[in-house]
């Protein structure tokens, strides 16, 4: 386990929304999260790169949403009455961005302490030296791979996205 002064440069310890893609277990801080959508309803784009799956009518706005299976280079799957959209917060350009954030199933809110949180992973799905990973909680034998929502996207990708919004 590292040492607290390792962690305050990885991660923070606090709460986290879980999420899965795949058999891995994902967070995404929580003060992040704006809610939880299902994928019904979403309107398809075209010409758009592979990544945005579409807008959602949200509240008399469009929000763009992301696969994230897709951003991470995982093989597609069918949607499933589990999968569901994160709208999140992101940061671009000295703004913010709302986004939709397309993952197989929404687990659980879970409290990560600064002694549960190591080291990004090295291995695991192919997520070395990728910037927005910053952690690694483990809680009762589970491990939460923590992504840093602001890193998740480069800001050619959210420039794409955010052309599509306004």
């Amino acid at each position: 386990m590292p040492t607290a002064s390792n962690v305050a440069t990885i991660a923070q310890a606090g709460k986290f929304l879980s999420f899965r893609l795949g058999s891995e277990e994902y967070g995404l801080e929580i003060l992040k999260v704006q809610e939880i959508v299902g994928v019904t309803g979403m309107m398809r784009v075209p010409h758009v790169p592979g990544y945005v799956r579409g807008l959602l009518a949200l509240r008399g706005r469009a929000v763009p949403a992301i696969d994230l299976r897709h951003k991470l280079g995982l093989r597609p799957v069918e949607d499933t009455a589990k999968t569901c959209v994160i709208v999140a917060q992101v940061g671009f350009g000295g703004t913010v961005l709302t986004v939709g954030l397309v993952v197989d199933e929404v687990c659980e809110v879970v409290n990560i302490a600064e002694d549960q949180i190591g080291f990004p992973p090295s291995c695991c799905g192919g997520m070395e030296g990728v910037d927005f990973v910053n952690g690694q909680g483990t809680l009762g034998g589970r491990d939460v791979i923590l992504m840093d929502a602001d890193s998740l996207f480069t800001q050619e990708e959210l420039r794409v996205v955010a052309d599509l919004v306004d």
